[in-house]
């Protein structure tokens, strides 16, 4: 039997790195994973992985900007496992760069796919949380937002700011509800990251070196596994908080 034996787990964007990365750690614990995202070949590419591991997953097409995907995919969620326990909301359209370059519709759509729809998640999911006795959701932030230089990440660590606020609100409104709430920001070596590091190899190499554990994280082994432990019981006192799984680069105040 697996920490998570007979949980439902709601993963955005779980076709590839960070996300699918979640969904085999959970999955491992004995989890059932609804792998939603945009991409549907993406997402049944990691059904895939799940299946090689004898563990159920279930494509779930959802674009977050949109509030209509987000409730039929709660939606689905339900029709298909029964209920949910676990929400993770990872799926975000957010890119660093300088203030001076960022356009109004890019800024808009990073906040209808970070803020907006991570509220819009959280309200869907609640009601199927408290029918059952409570459940765990995990917001995926980021340490961008408090580097020591904000140069280039302005736009990006507002973003990911809100959700913050969102996650520490749910927390104290919800708590009563045994629902617990937290945000993890992470470093994994995801598609893009992985692609930005072969471009740049000299700053990726500055970049690597400024973490102590002198490595990017593996989104399974790192985050993942992480991740496993903060919606366990094992964790069952812990909720409103920010845990950065960044191998130490970042320092909270």
């Amino acid at each position: 039997m697996g920490k998570l034996e007979g949980k439902v787990a709601l993963i955005t964007g779980a076709g590839q790195g960070i996300g699918q990365g979640i969904a085999l750690a959970l999955a491992k614990e004995g989890a059932m994973i609804a792998v939603a995202g945009r991409t549907e070949s993406k997402l049944h590419t990691t059904c895939g992985l799940l299946a090689d591991i004898g563990a159920r997953g279930e494509a779930v097409v959802c674009d977050v900007s949109k509030k209509d995907d987000i409730t039929a995919a709660v939606d689905s969620t339900v029709e298909l496992f029964g209920g949910i326990d676990i929400l993770v909301n990872n799926a975000n359209d957010s890119k660093p760069g300088p203030l001076l370059s960022v356009l109004d519709e890019d800024f808009e759509r990073s906040f209808a796919t970070g803020p907006l729809a991570t509220l819009r998640m959280m309200q869907a999911s609640y009601p199927h949380m408290n029918s059952r006795g409570g459940g765990v959701i995990i917001n995926m932030v980021t340490s961008a937002a408090v580097r020591w230089d904000a140069s280039n990440y302005g736009a990006y660590g507002s973003i990911k700011e809100g959700m913050r606020s969102l996650t520490r609100a749910a927390a104290c409104e919800w708590g009563k509800d045994n629902i617990r709430v937290l945000n993890v920001a992470p470093h994994a070596k995801t598609p893009a990251l992985q692609w930005w590091m072969d471009k740049n190899p000299e700053e990726a190499a500055a970049f690597v070196a400024g973490i102590p554990l002198g490595r990017v994280g593996d989104p399974e082994t790192d985050i993942g596994r992480a991740v496993v432990f903060l919606v366990s019981e094992d964790a069952g006192y812990l909720t409103g908080a920010t845990i950065p799984l960044d191998g130490g680069q970042s320092r909270w105040g």
